[in-house]
């Protein structure tokens, strides 16, 4: 085999492997956004779980990114340790599709229809159309299934290039493959090497099914390769599984590996069983073709995961056995610090999925905030400010927690519309936060008085109300609007945020006339402007939430926001002219009966 032959087969294999990588990532991020839902709800029980696991794996192409997101979700509380165990059964049986799509190598045949599934017709196919449709059109997910059309296409050029200078050094490789076969240890040495070094079990017997045209590749060998590549691939699977996971998730990478063992052993004494009565005999020196190590590898994966599923209980006691829980402290939000799990990465969609409901938990304390500040101004309590303290750390954590998460997450993300999210996103992280801190402040507002057994006017008070009336609806569109992504709601925050600032000035031109006739005290006053002043910044930032969402789903005013905005509050739009005179009269109509 002449240098220029290895530099032909090391090149074929660079292809083969960026192809696969290429397919695999994008269709993990085409299948994503349901792949979180399916693996919550379809888990009810093992045999549920295992077709699942083999589903989502034929699909995406990668046992190890099926265990791996398990395993995330398992560390985020979204699934239960026990219900993920099936899945893990089920990803090492789904992982033996790519080797039947591989086996195309061996189509061959006269006929005009059936020439097109020849790997040198469907490969060159696969790539025009993959690279039109990136190049040409620009709906939602024509760079996504373009890349899974180019990545198939690179894949199969690469295992044609392979096979081509395979066949230039046929002899030896063959002598070397006959070698290796002869030592049986070699043999599962060589499987459980390549598949850790490639991280994939499919990309390795691929290689092997590339290599099958030599002859050299028995079944005699291949069976303990096979075994091999199993544990080398479940292997790097639990290393990844087990960096910075809680004890759940460093479970299934050992459950992974509990289970590739026991199929070792049970391939290894089956083969043999079966040798001893003679019924391999035509089989064992065998050559294998592309089609018959694609149907052995299915054939070994799929009978033992028949076998071995009745024991997945068995696998989770071990696992917990080995692998011992330590007495923590309990964390009312550990799920949610758990849910921004890096293993999340290379599916950016469950990553996204994770900050939203971060966010999600972040906008709903901030807002039960401030409600609880509010009702401390009429009727004050200790525990309330001690729930809104808690609270306000929470948020403060959470805040930084997820700032940190998305910084990391954002270099992997490559779609114009995860950009737009992610940058949503890190605006209403400050946002939110803010939020709590004006609740804060008008909780603090509230301890003042108490203190100092100051008690605002009944005129005061009635206009809190009223303005709490406007404000409780400001905050209940701005929510929905966030949690729905719903552009009509946020259309109502900016003409309720307008009406919002007429009435604190009204409110403070109220407060310096009580101030005037004496029914007011100085002290009182402060606090009572404080309120005001930290009303008004919490429904400027829930201007700030409908405008994002606005901005998300209409990305050509994002540039522009402000003037959208001035625009808006200049009264050219005649809808927004509308909503706020109406809700003027409304409001200001229960602000002059409290006056009077």
């Amino acid at each position: 085999m002449s240098v220029f032959d290895i530099i032909s087969l090391l090149g074929g294999l660079a292809m083969f492997l960026y192809g696969m990588r290429l397919l695999g990532n994008s269709l993990r991020e085409g299948s994503s956004g349901t792949l979180k839902v399916a693996l919550e709800k379809f888990t009810s029980n093992p045999v549920k779980a295992f077709l699942l696991g083999l589903f989502i794996t034929a699909l995406i192409q990668s046992s190890t990114a099926t265990i791996v997101i398990t395993a995330g979700l398992v560390a985020a509380g979204i699934i239960a340790f026990d219900k993920s165990l099936g899945i893990v059964i089920g990803a090492n049986v789904g992982t033996t599709v790519t080797g039947q799509i591989i086996r195309l190598l061996d189509v061959q045949s006269n006929s005009a229809f059936l020439k097109i599934f020849e790997p040198s017709t469907l490969a060159p196919l696969a790539l025009i159309v993959g690279i039109v449709l990136i190049m040409a059109f620009k709906f939602k997910r024509s760079n996504v299934i373009g890349n899974i059309l180019i990545g198939f296409g690179i894949l199969f050029i690469g295992l044609l290039t392979m096979r081509s200078a395979v066949k230039s050094g046929e002899e030896a490789l063959t002598k070397i493959l006959l070698g290796i076969g002869d030592v049986p240890i070699l043999s599962y040495l060589a499987g459980a090497g390549v598949a850790f070094v490639l991280q994939s079990s499919s990309a390795t017997v691929g290689i092997l099914q590339s290599f099958a045209s030599t002859g050299g590749i028995r079944f005699n060998s291949l069976h303990v390769m096979l075994t091999g590549i199993y544990l080398g691939d479940c292997v790097t699977t639990a290393i990844v599984c087990s960096i910075g996971a809680k004890n759940d998730a460093k479970r299934v990478g050992l459950v992974n590996i509990m289970f590739n063992l026991s199929e070792t052993v049970l391939v290894l004494v089956v083969v043999n069983v079966v040798r001893a009565t003679g019924a391999l005999d035509a089989l064992w020196n065998a050559p294998m073709n592309s089609g018959g190590i694609a149907n052995t590898n299915t054939i070994f994966n799929l009978g033992c995961a028949i076998l071995l599923l009745p024991l997945v209980s068995v696998y989770g006691k071990l696992s917990k056995i080995i692998i011992k829980d330590k007495p923590t402290e309990t964390d009312k939000y550990s799920s949610l610090y758990d849910s921004l799990n890096p293993v999340f990465f290379s599916t950016p969609a469950l990553a996204l999925r994770s900050c939203y409901d971060a966010l999600k938990t972040s906008l709903e304390t901030a807002i039960t905030n401030v409600t609880l500040s509010i009702d401390n101004l009429t009727s004050y309590s200790a525990e309330r400010s001690r729930i809104i303290d808690e609270n306000e750390r929470a948020v403060d954590s959470i805040t930084d927690a997820l700032s940190d998460y998305m910084a990391k997450l954002y270099p992997h993300l490559s779609e114009d519309y995860q950009i737009r999210i992610i940058n949503q996103y890190y605006k209403l992280t400050s946002e939110f936060e803010r939020l709590s801190d004006h609740a804060t402040n008008i909780d603090e507002s509230a301890a003042y008085l108490n203190e100092h057994e100051l008690r605002l006017s009944d005129h005061a008070k009635e206009e809190i109300k009223v303005l709490c009336k406007l404000l409780y609806r400001i905050l209940e569109y701005s929510t929905q609007a966030f949690l729905k992504r719903d552009v009509e709601a946020a259309r109502h925050v900016e003409p309720l945020e307008e009406v919002m600032d007429d009435m604190i000035n009204a409110m403070h031109d109220n407060h310096l006339e009580r101030l005037r006739v004496g029914k007011c005290s100085v002290q009182t006053g402060v606090a009572f402007l404080d309120v005001l002043s930290n009303v008004e910044r919490i429904s400027d930032t829930c201007s700030n939430i409908g405008v994002s969402t606005i901005t998300r789903v209409m990305p050509e005013i994002a540039e522009k926001a402000h003037n959208y905005t001035s625009q808006l509050h200049q009264g050219i739009d005649e809808n927004f002219n509308r909503e706020y005179h109406a809700a003027h009269d409304e409001f200001f109509a229960m602000l002059d009966a409290v006056a009077d």
